[in-house]
């Protein structure tokens, strides 16, 4: 059985170049249903089909497109055992704790967020110059398309994460591009969104699925005009393809792309609470295989005798671990291609370093470790991520040189420095802090990078090659909602053509220039 593509509203046979098959990695093997590989022109009737449904969508209430994301936060809850089954299945994740109590709450959480900005508008921005009688407000952009990652079924899936909340939230339909490793959840998840479109009045084409296409295809869908913004999580080679198109013709693309986000441990750090840390370091790199875009991929130490027994600890630790399963076969040979750079390049293999060792696609926990003067011979090789149940240490032998590895950094998702609580480690931190504030969208103290709260505050970004821009966030409503919006002034619009959150009347969040003073009216977000 070949499943049906959504194009429009409706549900359909594809025009299919091919068919492709998602694999249940704790087997190994395939699963038996067929899923279709686009044609160019079954992207083309999806993007007409969207500017379509842009226009109707640039007409709605607000009001509208909150209900549509709570029917569907509602409607996926309601199917949560089904959903977490099928991801369960085709992600080898567990159904609990991680998917059913962990991601599918967070999922059901950002839309009901989402909802609540896109109601109370303040994440608009609306500005108003009362001497000029000039407004400005942030307004959607157009339809977006998402193409979401392997690691993250639900709650950065390409048609429930939230760049989709974030789009939606905005007023722009998006056409959804499964990840080909989760196709079946993410038909499951586009089939309530459909329904909850229909059940509130939505524009046919508010949400579109489209599963796989040609590389060439998904390409030249990035660099097409009727294509306003891009939403991108994966691999940085795939993802940078998609950003010269799109940069080829100014289309904004957010990518999150590759981060082995650094944690430092300083020396009065150690001294105090050693095994704590290896203990916090353990769980946070081998949670859920290592395959979180913010696992501790770096770790730098000072050396000496505490370094080596911290080194040893946790050493122990991964060997005692199980070995768990990794989200495909590519991913197992991806990460035992990561190793082996490393290896080559000239880190030691501390334990672990081969394929196999638990149940279906998998890869032995490891540690490598490196001198700080080897790496800064090569930091880019160093570098590399090794996307799984990996982490490489890099022993310094000085803060200077700790100073110099930091520096050497490309842009990160996240950083981290442990540090004394009695203030001996300090001197070193003000050293190290600076330096490292600059490669990291997300700042640590005393706490490793892997969760990532969905607060207001947050931001899930960070510096290339972490993402394609440094100034936006992927997590945190209502911030990452500005990705999928243009800049909208109105000079001297008469009151009644104005958007009604421009609109002098409007009780909400403004900004208001009133005898040379700006002043804000606020009104705080509520959040489900």
């Amino acid at each position: 059985m070949t499943h049906q593509v959504l194009i429009g509203g409706n549900w359909r046979d594809s025009n299919a170049t091919g068919t492709f098959q998602a694999d249940d990695p704790r087997a190994a093997s395939a699963i038996v249903d067929e899923y279709p590989i686009s044609s160019w022109s079954e992207c083309e009737e999806a993007l007409n089909a969207a500017q379509t449904g842009f226009a109707e969508m640039r007409q709605l209430p607000v009001e509208r497109i909150a209900e549509f994301l709570e029917r569907y936060a509602d409607g996926i809850e309601s199917a949560s055992v089904e959903i977490c089954e099928m991801a369960s299945r085709e992600t080898a994740l567990p159904v609990e704790p991680r998917l059913a109590s962990g991601e599918l709450p967070r999922t059901t959480g950002q839309l009901r967020q989402a909802a609540a900005a896109a109601r109370q508008q303040s994440w608009c921005l609306p500005t108003i110059d009362t001497a000029t009688n000039i407004r400005s407000v942030y307004g959607s952009i157009g339809p977006v398309a998402v193409f979401g990652p392997n690691n993250f079924p639900l709650a950065f899936g390409s048609i429930s994460g939230g760049d989709f909340a974030a789009a939606i939230a905005a007023g722009n339909p998006v056409i959804a591009k499964a990840n080909t490793m989760h196709p079946g959840t993410t038909r499951l998840l586009a089939e309530i969104a459909q329904r909850a479109a229909v059940e509130t009045g939505m524009p046919a084409a508010t949400v579109q699925l489209i599963y796989r296409m040609s590389h060439e295809d998904g390409e030249r869908l990035a660099g097409d005009p009727r294509l306003a913004a891009i939403g991108y999580t994966g691999s940085r080679h795939a993802g940078l393809k998609l950003k010269a198109a799109a940069d080829a013709v100014g289309k904004p693309i957010y990518l999150e792309l590759s981060s082995v986000n650094p944690v430092v441990i300083l020396p009065g750090a150690l001294a105090q609470r050693a095994d704590e840390i290896a203990d916090e370091f353990t769980g946070s790199c081998l949670m859920g295989t290592g395959q979180f875009c913010t696992n501790p991929g770096i770790v730098v130490l000072n050396s000496g005798a505490d370094s080596e027994a911290f080194v040893e600890r946790v050493k122990s630790k991964f060997n005692d671990a199980p070995v768990g399963t990794l989200l495909s076969k590519s991913g197992q040979q991806g990460l035992a291609a990561a190793v082996k750079t490393l290896v080559d390049a000239g880190a030691e293999i501390v334990c672990g370093g081969e394929q196999g060792g638990g149940t279906g696609y998998s890869h032995s926990n490891t540690l490598l470790r490196v001198s700080g003067e080897a790496f800064l011979t090569a930091p880019e090789v160093f570098q590399t991520e090794a996307f799984g149940n990996c982490s490489l240490f890099v022993v310094v032998n000085s803060i200077d040189q700790a100073v110099r590895v930091v520096q050497s950094l490309e842009g990160n998702l996240t950083g981290c420095v442990y540090s004394a609580t009695d203030g001996a480690d300090d001197a070193d931190y003000d050293r190290i802090a600076p330096e490292l504030r600059q490669k990291v969208g997300r700042l640590l103290n005393d706490k490793m990078p892997t969760g990532v709260a969905v607060s207001a505050a947050m931001n899930h970004g960070g510096p290339f090659p972490a993402t394609g821009h440094p100034g936006f966030t992927a997590v945190g409503v209502p911030g990452s909602l500005l990705r999928f919006s243009m800049l909208q002034c109105y000079d001297n619009v008469r009151a009644s053509r104005l958007p009604s959150v421009l609109q002098d009347e409007n009780p909400g969040d403004v900004w208001r220039m009133v005898d040379r003073q700006w002043t804000q009216r606020s009104v705080e977000l509520a959040t489900a």
